[in-house]
């Protein structure tokens, strides 16, 4: 089996870790697969059963599994890549929350469960994002959340919906989150939208900061298809942001078209958690 092996260069805690867990796989007779920014990063006693590549992408496409090393945020970077390419992916999580990583640093040692294939899948809705933009189409995937939002030195913006083609309302608000599932427990939870279990199917619109006292989080059927322009987008200057880190200006005539996915995001689970209780865990206060 070859497992890869994507880390966070940011974080020196990520790189003591990924070479653990890198021993951890050859001393098993393991093949592991690195990012070739790594080579002068991370020492090993021998190159037998490790191979580099050009960029995360081929790392993750020349892999069985995946393992990344960092924060959720590393984990949604490279979600994508696993999704197109139908790679099982799992995290170790070196940040502070880490609602989408799998295990913790202190639980390395779960990961040897991998190459007995002691683990379940577990299949993650994703986004289909649509821009249409001065006559052409662009489509993106969102493991979290398509925002819609305003400049931040800008004033509130008219946001238009349409459900299945047919328009339903137009929010005033600073913007507006379409999140999966596994975004809920994202920005759309620190805007106030409800908490959804990560392996349902559905599509949660939460307003950011909305100016009318009826405007509500909606969630839709996962067959749902939205439609979003906004009014004032030549006035003030607005955006599409993918997983915070897609961001494109959008113009009064520009779209943007968000169903379900055909694609799945695969997160191996080595370890049964309940999530209420793992949801309590992540979000109590910390120093």
């Amino acid at each position: 089996m070859k497992i890869g092996l994507i880390i966070n260069i940011d974080k020196e805690k990520s790189l003591l870790c990924a070479r653990k867990i890198a021993q951890l796989f050859l001393s098993n007779n393991a093949e592991i697969a690195l990012n070739n920014s790594l080579k002068e990063k991370i020492e090993f006693d021998t190159d037998k059963n490790i191979s580099y590549f050009d960029s995360d992408e081929n790392v993750i496409m020349n892999s069985d599994v995946t393992v990344t090393v960092g924060g959720d945020g590393t984990i949604i970077h490279n979600a994508k890549f696993a999704a197109v390419n139908k790679k099982p992916l799992i995290g170790v999580n070196m940040g502070r929350i880490g609602f989408v990583a799998g295990i913790e640093q202190d639980e390395i040692e779960e990961l040897i469960k991998l190459l007995d294939g002691d683990y379940r899948i577990q299949h993650r809705m994703l986004l289909s994002v649509k821009l249409r933009h001065n006559g052409e189409e662009k489509e993106f995937l969102a493991v979290n959340e398509a925002l819609v939002s305003r400049d931040l030195l800008k004033s509130i913006i008219d946001i238009n919906v349409s459900l299945n083609d047919e328009k339903i309302i137009t929010y005033r608000a600073d913007g507006m989150i379409f999140a999966t599932p596994t975004g809920s427990t994202a920005y759309s939870f620190s805007s106030g939208g409800p908490v959804i279990e990560p392996d349902m199917e559905c599509i949660l619109l939460t307003p950011v900061c909305p100016h009318a006292l009826s405007s509500r989080q909606v969630v839709f059927r996962n067959d749902s298809k939205l439609t979003v322009s906004v009014d004032n987008a030549d006035t003030n200057r607005c955006y599409l942001v993918i997983d915070g880190q897609n961001s494109f200006e959008l113009n009064k005539e520009d779209e943007v078209v968000i169903t379900k996915s055909d694609m799945y995001l695969d997160l191996i689970i080595l370890k049964e958690k309940n999530f209420y209780t793992l949801l309590n865990e992540k979000l109590k206060e910390k120093p």
